[in-house]
């Protein structure tokens, strides 16, 4: 149940991103574009490590986000739910668990009118330092194209 202790507190955040992830060329493996951008993420513990909120600020995107955490002690699961500030939308949660220090969360989602699956992994997770990856599916998880990598180093 809390497995998502780790992450409070302040973070420094080196964001990668595909400016391309499901154009044609990114799909067949082609060359494909990364941008990388700076955050600052703000994260705190609640339900007795039952639930985890963070908002991270995107300084030269003009934007911002936040998540939310949830433990399910039934199924023994967790449950993502990402808002981010251009949409004002809560997206559908990825559900999963941590297994060996890493953490794999998968759910369904739409992007730009096609159906996707999500993928988010934790993983090289210290004191100091976690690494979160995002993948999107298009073939129902038989392959992924990741898309998304943050580096977040502790203030």
């Amino acid at each position: 149940m809390n497995d998502f202790d780790f992450h409070t507190g302040t973070w420094d955040i080196v964001n990668r991103r595909r400016t391309d992830f499901l154009e044609e060329s990114c799909l067949l493996k082609e060359a494909t574009e990364w941008e990388e951008f700076p955050a600052v993420s703000h994260a705190s513990r609640h339900f007795g490590g039952g639930a985890n909120f963070d908002e991270i600020e995107f300084p030269t995107k003009g934007s911002s986000g936040l998540t939310l955490r949830l433990f399910d002690p039934e199924t023994e699961e967790w449950s993502l739910y990402w808002a981010s500030s251009r949409t004002g939308k809560l997206t559908p949660p990825v559900v999963g668990r941590f297994s060996g220090g890493r953490g794999e969360f998968y759910g369904d989602d739409t992007h730009a009118g096609r159906d996707i699956r999500v993928r988010f992994i934790w993983s090289d997770i210290t004191e100091r330092s976690a690494r979160w990856e995002q993948a999107f599916s298009v073939d129902g998880g038989e392959t992924w194209i990741t898309n998304w990598i943050m580096a977040s180093t502790r203030r």
